[in-house]
């Protein structure tokens, strides 16, 4: 059975919202105690596979669920790579990358259970679904875009710029899920918590936060001083303005003593600049479309397509003139 391109594109969106969908429920677990509501693990407890008819149960258990729902997404898309026609071996590498990120969330999962919320496994549990949301938006990107390598439209400092960008929020996200290990949040009494002051970790994350918001703005007025084309320039006032709504939800969560529902929002909010930051970066580059030519040939125009330094006149004999 062949895919249409159209369709495999769908399952890419779908993996995409599963996997955001996941980091939203996993919070809510998390927020409301319901961390060991199923002390068991594949199953909600040692005699059923379902939770009982609770509410710190139904939560764990309903999250799971969601986890099944995103596995089964991603062994679809997975599937549909190779189905695809005409095949491509980028978006199967990307799909295998999911189903590599799907089996160490499996594993993640339990140990997380086992443990007892261990605030280590919890942590590295939430910056792998983050990774994972990353790897499902590029492939819902090159669903879009022909197999061709990427070529910037902005200069080369435009494009180190964001991958500034996109290293501190990763300074930002591990400081922010050690934080969140640190704090009141728990996910069920008696747990595990990372030993060293919430205070100055939040501090911390705050700070990273802070360098993030100031250096996209910086790149808001690059892009626009630079003449960047529309669309660029359109994903990084996307980019900067989800920032300032997460910066101030941060700020909200803090002086009101991380009230849950501040930080489930806060939860989103991380996971929606991930995205913004990811698709200002896939921004800055284009896929030239293919020519229909045989390798050869196309290599020869991209050749004939580099300038060449102008070399010393020839004189012209005064009988050809």
């Amino acid at each position: 059975m062949h895919l249409d391109p159209r369709a495999f594109r769908v399952l890419a969106l779908a993996t995409l919202v599963a996997y955001s969908l996941l980091v939203l429920t996993g919070g809510a677990v998390r927020l409301t105690s319901s961390g060991l509501g199923c002390a068991d693990w594949p199953t909600c407890t040692a005699h059923s596979l379902i939770s009982p008819l609770s509410f710190h149960p139904a939560m764990e258990f309903g999250n799971r669920m969601v986890t099944v729902a995103a596995s089964i997404v991603s062994v679809v898309t997975f599937l549909g790579a190779f189905a695809c026609r005409p095949f491509r071996r980028d978006l199967a590498w990307l799909a295998g990358g999911i189903m590599a990120g799907l089996a160490a969330q499996v594993v993640l999962g339990g140990l997380v259970v086992l443990t007892k919320l261990n605030p280590y496994l919890v942590g590295l549990h939430f910056l792998l679904t983050i990774v994972m949301i990353g790897n499902a938006l590029y492939l819902y990107h090159r669903c879009e875009t022909p197999p061709t390598p990427a070529e910037p439209v902005v200069g080369r400092e435009m494009v180190w710029l964001a991958r500034l960008i996109i290293l501190v929020l990763a300074c930002v996200l591990l400081a922010g899920t050690v934080t969140s290990g640190a704090g009141p949040h728990t996910g069920s009494s008696g747990t595990q918590r990372i030993d060293y002051s919430f205070r100055a970790l939040a501090e911390l994350h705050a700070d990273f936060a802070l360098f993030l918001i100031g250096i996209t703005l910086a790149t808001l007025f690059a892009v626009r001083q630079a003449g960047a084309p529309a669309r660029v320039q359109r994903r990084a006032q996307q980019m900067f303005a989800v920032m300032v709504v997460q910066g101030t939800l941060g700020y909200t969560q803090y002086f009101l003593h991380d009230a849950a529902l501040v930080v489930e929002f806060h939860l989103a909010g991380a996971t929606l600049v991930s995205i913004g930051v990811l698709a200002f970066y896939l921004s800055l580059h284009r896929h030239p479309a293919l020519d229909g030519r045989d390798a050869p040939a196309r290599e020869g125009t991209a050749r004939d397509r580099v300038p060449t330094a102008p070399g010393p006149a020839v004189p012209v004999p005064a009988s050809s003139r």
